[in-house]
């Protein structure tokens, strides 16, 4: 299959009015107005955004070629860095932050997956006939306004692939929590990330560490240093795709004291090395 590339910033496909974000606005999102029109590419280029939350009524995949795509639900925040793709199903109230980023999505009627898909974001490795098949949908925008058969069947394609796809989730999301307490512990984290302790926590919001780490543990389904080290590894994974600083210092800047604890971390949640991993994603610092 001939490789296409994404366009030129200039020429990146605008998107249609009917995908821009209603925020807190409770409407279904249409990305297509055309009713023949069941599957389609947009791609997408920007500094940064937030889209707000919003829905919309056909599934998405979105893959990101450069920068780091962070889907949040009711249910956790899912981390998209390049090399991976986020699977958004029809109907699910999400909002989207993308810092840096170039990125590719494909919409889907749902009506072109015969099984049951789930109401669940998902990370997916961007494995090459995934990544190459999207790549190659760029001919067939979401905002063009007529289908032909040639898209139809290519899309119907694509997405039987996706559908194979959607077992071998990647572990890079977050939970989240409507617990009051909960909620709070999450934010003081995020925010602290680098030099957060249980004891720093405990102290912050008078309760001791053992109930702290009982509360959140029921709250949100994970323990205390399950939290904390996945949040620090997922956030060096972002670091890593999307910034120039040395190892050691994306390292320090989360929360870990020495490179070789870094390392073994990395390499036991991805599978490799913190080096490797930023090379198959295109940085070449390090």
């Amino acid at each position: 299959m001939q490789k296409t590339l994404l366009r030129p910033r200039e020429e990146v496909y605008a998107i249609p009015d009917s995908f821009l974000p209603l925020a807190a606005s409770g409407r279904t999102i249409t990305v297509s107005q055309v009713p023949t029109i069941r599957a389609g590419t947009l791609a997408y280029d920007t500094d940064h955004q937030v889209t707000g939350w919003h829905h919309h009524d056909l599934h998405q995949l979105e893959h990101a070629v450069e920068g780091v795509v962070e889907v949040e639900t009711a249910l956790g925040r899912y981390l998209c860095p390049p090399s991976q793709a986020v699977w958004i199903p029809a109907g699910l109230e999400h909002n989207t932050v993308l810092d840096a980023v170039r990125s590719l999505s494909v919409f889907f009627d749902p009506g072109l997956f015969s099984d049951d898909v789930g109401s669940r974001v998902r990370v997916l490795a961007a494995v090459p006939v995934l990544r190459e098949m999207m790549l190659y949908g760029l001919r067939w925008p979401i905002a063009r306004t007529a289908a032909d058969a040639d898209s139809e069947i290519y899309f119907a394609a694509l997405a039987l692939v996706v559908a194979n796809s959607l077992d071998q989730e990647q572990p890079l999301w977050l939970p989240t929590s409507a617990d009051p307490f909960a909620a709070m512990i999450i934010s003081y984290i995020r925010q602290h990330l680098a030099t957060v302790s249980v004891e720093m926590v405990a102290r912050e919001f008078s309760v001791s560490e053992r109930t702290l780490r009982r509360r959140f543990q029921a709250a949100v389904g994970m323990s205390w240093r399950e939290y904390v080290l996945q949040a620090r590894i997922i956030r060096a994974m972002a670091e890593l795709a999307q910034s120039d600083a040395a190892v050691l210092d994306v390292a320090v800047a989360v929360g870990f004291d020495s490179p070789s604890a870094f390392n073994r971390a990395f390499r036991a949640f991805t599978g490799t090395t913190p080096s490797d991993y930023r090379r198959h994603t295109g940085c070449a610092a390090g």
